[in-house]
């Protein structure tokens, strides 16, 4: 037996590799995500080159927005260079033509898992965030069938519940990522599993954000200028990390989300999450001329 045997003669396919039948379906279920933002709308999640889990239905929504014209920026928790960052973000410029970037602000589209940059997107960006599991109630209700009906009702007093036992138990609400958040004062979300800085990102947007799971068949939508609240008490302000007073230490920029690394003697060091906004800063100490975007952040304080 030799490998040609196994292998079938070659065919061409589809332009960004899904079917026109798969885009259709994609394109109608996005903008119906558009039209109820933060509503989950199901799909027939098609096979791509990856396994689930790595990203599949971000990349199926990236591959039914793509043209020859389109700058692709993919990242990995921040990190332009991980592979699975680097071989979505190849895979993506052969099968469409794309220019490829590391640029938060050359990108038209920014694929993401876990993250969103620290300069700000503009209205002519698109935001594509993976999502490992799409439903908020799932903690609370194991049953989806149930869960449908309790978001027809608008009953997410389950979630409230949660977060109260968080804080009569351990004084603050203990949520980390994927922290709920309400759309359009409607649909209670989960907004992947992206920190708790950025949740506030999403709020009043200018870009728009698909947030789409491959595994679990689901996507959902927040149009640019929509509301996205976190789920909070009156009396327990929401906190994001408290991350303003690190320094990263590669790039000196201070007041940003970081990554802890920890060392041989037992220390921690810190480096910023956002490796592109890194390497500008590094590039802009060396003397070199940079664009760099405003920031949602400074001094590890939301700008108003």
């Amino acid at each position: 037996m030799s490998l040609a045997s196994l292998t079938k003669p070659w065919e061409a396919f589809s332009y960004g590799f899904l079917d026109a039948s798969a885009k259709r379906e994609m394109r109608r279920k996005m903008l119906k995500a558009i039209a109820v933002p933060g509503c989950q709308m199901p799909y027939a999640s098609r096979e791509v080159p990856i396994a689930r889990g790595w990203g599949t239905g971000g990349l199926q929504v990236t591959l039914t927005l793509i043209n020859p014209s389109s700058s692709i920026k993919v990242i990995d928790q921040g990190a332009d260079d991980s592979v699975n960052a680097a071989s979505i973000r190849r895979f993506l410029s052969r099968v469409s033509g794309a220019h490829e970037t590391l640029d938060t602000l050359e990108a038209s589209i920014l694929q993401s898992r876990h993250r969103i940059p620290e300069e700000k997107m503009r209205d002519n960006q698109i935001l594509v965030l993976q999502v490992p599991n799409p439903e908020p109630l799932r903690p609370v209700e194991p049953n989806m069938s149930i869960a449908r009906q309790m978001h027809a009702d608008a009953d997410y007093s389950r979630l409230w519940l949660t977060l109260y036992e968080q804080i009569v138990r351990s004084g603050r609400i203990m949520q980390g990522a994927a922290y709920p958040a309400l759309v359009n004062g409607r649909h209670v979300m989960t907004p992947s599993p992206i920190p708790r800085w950025d949740v506030p990102k999403l709020h009043m947007a200018r870009h728009l954000t698909f947030l789409s799971a491959g595994r679990e068949k689901r996507l959902f939508a927040v149009p640019p200028f929509t509301r996205v609240e976190p789920l909070v008490f009156s009396d327990v302000p929401y906190k994001v990390e408290d991350h303003g007073g690190l320094t990263c230490h590669r790039s000196g920029v201070k007041g940003y989300f970081m990554n802890e690394i920890p060392q041989d003697d037992g220390s921690s060091a810190h480096e910023l999450s956002d490796s592109q906004f890194g390497v500008k800063a590094i590039r802009r100490a060396e003397g070199e001329t940079v664009a760099t975007g405003e920031t949602w952040y400074q001094n590890g304080e939301l700008r108003s």
